[in-house]
């Protein structure tokens, strides 16, 4: 049997970190296999529905390398792959469902839905249908029918005896049936509630493994009892748990953290965002954790999705992502960065590739960028106290007396370049005795006013240009008078 798993998601805005993981996970078990990725997008959900969210999970599948075999944009044998295109579907399938018994029509009115309810909540009771049309004859179904009367379809779920279904991930789960609703199949005007759509396009669609997150868990035994009663085989189960933020908040929006899009704009690579989601509920065999999309094809087992909670730990992803930078070529690295490095520094004439070399050994975050360069752009404000560093053994007046040290030598430096300023530092350091941090941190803080930067004060100086560099070390001497 081949293996075909599917992506379905519905296009209510950009694509979740928790959906992303899905769809990975769904294109690693059926590639790993030889089988196909199928796209569906279910958008029966009107009143949720984005526009150009579609286009959004197009991208975001592209750009991330998970590629489908089937869908809605390329076809196949087993489309539309368009929910909202499959409405005629659906009905022959309900209606074919009362026929077999699993199913009935229902007549009732908010009105009386409503009070059902109330008392329901009244009693502390778990809301749910009290099966008033389940027991209609056919006649008064078709005399229903005939006048005019809005329905719905719901499925008949049996009043006793328990329900199984095997989860690869949480292995056997049983539910007694009286616990279960007889929830709508279809809706008053003519389309499927999720779980239905979900059963028969599975199955019409020859889907052989179903991925997605644990919170379906309580819909499966409805699942399973519609499976049992079109008398269609049953799919193998692989429930995912969460993507948390901590313990016990989930990724949010509001936090910046819930979709891939926010990663990327955050400066991460889209190689780097993949790796990681794989590793967020599943183990690899050995404590390798890079992996390019194609070695999680080949690495990726089953076996190592975990039913625990998954903890988002972007420092974990920052780490990982400055693995992935190193590896870039330095012209690809250049690439990425010019557009956040043109974000802080204007000047034409400074060499911004210069600029990208020295970020590219130290960089973790394209998005970093700005705020680690800005100093290139104009003369920076001194924090005096930025000049003391207990490492360094130095502070405002040791520094000072250094720059004064320093000022000449760089004046007399013939050949700039890093080689030709390092050879007059060192000569400087061994007269003066001198530890080198005594010397090169306070040159680094003259130059761009920050304590941490991309490159030391040396590399600094080759870009600023010589110039700059004497203008900036005079102004710190000033400022420590």
């Amino acid at each position: 049997m081949k293996v075909r798993t599917r992506f379905a998601p519905s296009p209510t805005g950009y694509m979740h970190i928790g959906n992303l993981r899905t769809a990975l996970y769904a294109y690693l078990i059926t590639k790993s296999q030889g089988g196909d990725f199928i796209l569906r997008i279910e958008d029966t959900d009107r009143e949720r529905y984005v526009e150009g969210a579609v286009d959004m999970i197009y991208k975001t599948l592209r750009e991330t390398g998970l590629i489908w075999d089937e869908g809605p944009d390329i076809g196949g044998d087993y489309g539309p792959y368009v929910q909202s295109q499959r409405k005629e579907i659906y009905k022959k399938y309900a209606e074919k469902l009362v026929a077999l018994g699993g199913a009935y029509y229902c007549f009732c009115k908010k009105e009386r839905l409503d009070e059902v309810r109330q008392k329901q909540e009244a009693q502390k009771l778990t809301p749910r249908y009290d099966g008033f049309c389940s027991n209609l004859s056919h006649e008064e179904v078709l005399k229903k029918l005939e006048s005019g009367e809005p329905w719905v379809i719901r499925q008949r779920v049996p009043k006793s005896g328990t329900t199984s279904f095997d989860d690869v991930v949480f292995g056997t789960i049983t539910v007694p049936n009286d616990s279960l609703d007889d929830g709508i199949l279809l809706k008053s005007d003519g389309l499927p509630t999720y779980n239905f759509a979900n059963v028969v396009d599975d199955h019409l669609m020859g889907i052989t493994h179903i991925v997605r997150g644990s919170e379906y868990l309580s819909s499966t035994p409805k699942y399973n009892l519609l499976y049992n009663a079109f008398g269609w085989d049953i799919p193998v189960y692989i429930h995912c748990s969460p993507v948390m933020r901590d313990h016990s908040r989930k990724l949010s929006k509001r936090d910046g953290d819930a979709s891939y899009e926010d990663f990327i704009k955050k400066g991460y690579l889209k190689e780097a965002v993949i790796n990681y989601i794989a590793l967020l509920g599943w183990s690899p065999r050995g404590e390798r954790e890079k992996y390019t999309l194609n070695e999680l094809v080949n690495e990726f087992d089953i076996k190592g999705i975990s039913k625990s909670s998954a903890i988002f730990d972007e420092a974990k992803l920052a780490w990982l992502n400055g693995e992935y930078i190193r590896e870039l070529s330095q012209k690809e690295f250049y690439e990425k960065a010019i557009g956040y490095i043109n974000l802080a520094v204007k000047n034409d004439r400074v060499d911004k590739f210069k600029i990208s070399e020295l970020l590219q050994k130290r960089c973790e975050r394209l998005s970093d960028i700005p705020g680690q360069i800005d100093f290139f752009d104009k003369m920076p404000e001194y924090d005096i106290e930025l000049f003391t560093h207990k490492k360094m053994k130095t502070d405002p007046a040791i520094a000072k007396t250094s720059l004064l040290e320093i000022l000449p030598v760089l004046e007399g430096v013939s050949d700039w370049s890093e080689g030709g300023i390092d050879e007059a530092l060192k000569a400087l350091v061994e007269r003066l005795g001198i530890k080198t941090g005594q010397l090169l941190y306070p040159l680094r803080i003259a130059l761009s006013g920050k304590a941490v930067t991309p490159g030391g004060g040396t590399e600094i100086a080759v870009i600023l240009g010589k110039e700059e560099t004497l203008l900036r070390v005079k102004k710190a001497i000033e400022k420590l008078a």
